[in-house]
């Protein structure tokens, strides 16, 4: 890795000459892993996800360490631990770390990912030609991003069980242990848009007994299917 031109404290934590590997699960797009110890992230993501991260420290919610964070760029310490998408049998942990996440106060909150938010942000992301249809889940396949964002106006549901969402939970971004990683999209939202996608994941790799103890730890007797699909949609537009 060349670390020329990375912001000095960065490239003192990282060495002259570290090594980086690309091949990991449980972190987004454009991060690397160097040395076996750090996460690296850069560029407005990274930013986010500090501020995020800056905000959570002390609420009791397991997260990564950050080592540096200089400019736009972002170093997190190896937590050491597995995603839940590597356990057998992950519903129940990822239920019960939801279930503390959403109980955090959504009024010193100062993150938004209302539908007003995310419904303009994927506006854009379609304007711009930024949605891949061939990430769709199979029942999606044929739509295109301009008929998706279109339901999602037409069909938006009221937003009446506001909470701090991770905004990307899945099995992925839960380590063992309940440690909660990628946060750059937390912010005050309508809890199903977590709970859209931890289900839909869940039953798609682990099947629908996993959901279950999901919905057993997180404490929801009879989840609402069609904010579940809604949410499940909006996500196919990032």
């Amino acid at each position: 890795m060349d670390t020329t031109g990375l912001p000095r404290a960065v490239a003192e934590v990282l060495g002259a000459a570290p090594t980086v590997s690309t091949a990991h699960e449980g972190m987004s797009g454009g991060v690397v892993l160097v040395d076996g110890r750090y996460w690296v992230k850069r560029g407005p993501h990274a930013i986010d996800e500090h501020a995020r991260l800056h905000w959570l420290a002390g609420q009791g919610i397991a997260l990564p360490e950050v080592v540096v964070f200089e400019r736009d760029v972002l170093v997190l310490a190896d937590a050491g631990a597995p995603s839940l998408a590597r356990h057998p049998a992950p519903g129940a942990l990822l239920g019960e770390t939801l279930r503390g996440l959403h109980r955090l106060p959504i009024e010193t909150c100062p993150f938004d990912g209302r539908l007003d938010t995310v419904l303009a942000r994927a506006a854009e992301r379609v304007a711009a030609g930024s949605v891949d249809p061939a990430d769709y889940d199979f029942d999606h396949h044929g739509l295109a991003p301009e008929q998706i964002l279109a339901r999602l106006r037409d069909e938006r549901p009221a937003e009446r069980e506001l909470v701090v969402a991770h905004g990307d939970y899945t099995p992925s971004n839960v380590l063992l242990g309940g440690i909660v990683i990628d946060v750059g999209t937390l912010g005050v939202a309508d809890r199903y848009r977590d709970l859209a996608l931890a289900v839909r994941d869940l039953r798609d790799d682990f099947g629908a007994g996993e959901v279950e103890r999901f919905f057993a730890a997180y404490g929801l007797a009879e989840p609402d299917e069609r904010r579940l699909e809604y949410y499940r949609l909006l996500d196919e537009l990032f």
